[in-house]
């Protein structure tokens, strides 16, 4: 069960090193198990993403690509009712990340001079989906509707099939409702060497998203720099502010649910009396016993869940900052009065009837979220991450005529004296 500590204690700051450490840790055999894949998949394309394949996820394909009857093959055998889930869902995510669509723009009297900004989606974007038990349709839908807003060119989907070759159906029912381009049944590292390096059947890509396992997550490291990626995901988090008008009930059930994520996950509660704290333990036990994660819960908040008590609402705010969490829920009588007093966080949860969960599947703002305090200078997953920006500018004789002689004072006072030269050539 999670421990109870006061604000401004030894207990507090060692709890907070602890969350903090979850990220640190790195693998130098599985930088070099991955960099020898990358290195290999880069240099023998679709054979090497084959050899893997037959290797790791023991099945051997000469195609990658899924045809579209197969996709529809896969929208087809899914649950017609999770199917109308995910028509819901993809809606409300849609129309959340259609308001933060941008336009180009431009300044200047449009005859001496004009300049502005475009505004471009991606020309090509992969998105990786975990398989086995992490094949999770709401991520399909949180990376590429965004994708598709920003009207990216080409989405391709990377995703491990089953051992017939297959992929889930809800995992195709997702990427249909989503509008996802080319579906290609590879995993693992080979996958991100795939879409990083381009291969005879797997496109080269100009950004990888998505979430997946250690191997997934250094080989994306790996590649950044030849390609964009989104970012690295740590463990999963929660961090609850609650005051005496919540319901314990609805907090212990809110920290189990990031708990059965992992048990690296990690569970913070922010209340104001220890006598709170203990409803909410004796809440969690009393819900955990029918949840079918139970082991996984217990391990997460044993050794990553604690119930900080602090002294005002506003003490509390200044350590959820500190710890800048993934999932923020104000679980206060004012909640938009707290939100003002908050700054960082991936996403913030106001009120007792606004749970985590709502945003991981069917409010709308995205649940790719900023970890392990990153949310202080990373945001979520959006429009953004899917477009590039490109200015132009343009200067008529008259208009350059009137700014030249500065252009090459400027250059000058740094010792570029071709560039003042470019600007005086057309002064003569």
């Amino acid at each position: 069960m999670f421990q109870i500590i006061r604000a401004d204690g030894a207990a507090e700051q060692e709890f907070l090193r602890a969350l903090s450490a979850r990220n640190t840790e790195t693998d130098a055999r599985v930088t070099e198990s991955v960099s020898a894949i990358l290195r290999n998949v880069r240099e023998k394309g679709d054979a090497a993403v084959r050899e893997y394949t037959e290797r790791f996820d023991g099945i051997a394909l000469d195609r990658f690509v899924l045809t579209k009857e197969e996709i529809e093959e896969g929208y087809q055998a899914c649950d017609p009712e999770l199917r109308r889930v995910l028509e819901r869902a993809a809606r409300n995510i849609r129309a959340f990340h259609e308001r933060q669509r941008q336009q180009s723009w431009q300044m200047g009297d449009g005859v001496n001079t004009l300049m502005g900004q475009r505004i471009m989606g991606l020309a090509k974007v992969g998105l990786y989906v975990p398989g086995g038990t992490a094949a999770y349709p709401s991520s399909v839908l949180m990376n590429a509707i965004p994708a598709k807003v920003a009207e990216v060119g080409e989405l391709v989907m990377v995703t491990p099939p089953g051992k017939d070759g297959k992929i889930a159906p809800h995992i195709l029912a997702a990427a249909k409702i989503a509008g996802v381009d080319t579906i290609c049944r590879i995993g693992g590292a080979q996958a991100v060497g795939a879409l990083a390096y381009g291969t005879e059947q797997i496109p080269k890509v100009d950004k990888i998203v998505g979430p997946g396992n250690i191997f997934v997550a250094t080989a994306k490291k790996l590649v950044f720099g030849t390609v964009d990626i989104d970012m690295i995901a740590g463990p999963s988090e929660i961090l609850i502010i609650a005051d005496e008008s919540a319901n314990p009930a609805y907090v212990a059930a809110d920290m189990m649910s990031q708990a059965e994520h992992d048990k690296m996950a990690s569970s913070t509660l922010l209340c104001l009396s220890e006598e709170f704290a203990q409803k909410v333990r004796q809440a969690l036990a009393e819900q955990l016993e029918h949840l079918s994660r139970k082991e996984i819960i217990t391990a997460s908040l044993r050794d990553f869940g604690a119930a900080i008590v602090c002294g005002s609402l506003e003490q509390a705010a200044e350590i959820s900052d500190a710890v800048a969490p993934e999932h923020l829920e104000l679980m206060v009588e004012q909640p938009l009065e707290l939100l003002k007093q908050v700054r960082n966080a991936g996403s913030v949860f106001l009120g007792k009837y606004a749970p985590e969960p709502l945003g991981d599947y069917m409010a709308g703002p995205n649940h790719v979220l900023p970890t392990g305090g990153t949310a202080r200078f990373f945001s979520p997953l959006s429009y953004d991450a899917f477009i590039k920006k490109s200015s132009f500018l343009y200067y008529g004789e008259e208009a350059l005529r009137g700014i030249g002689a500065d252009v090459m004072t400027f250059a000058e006072s740094e010792g570029l004296t071709a560039h003042a030269n470019s600007i005086r050539v057309r002064m003569k």
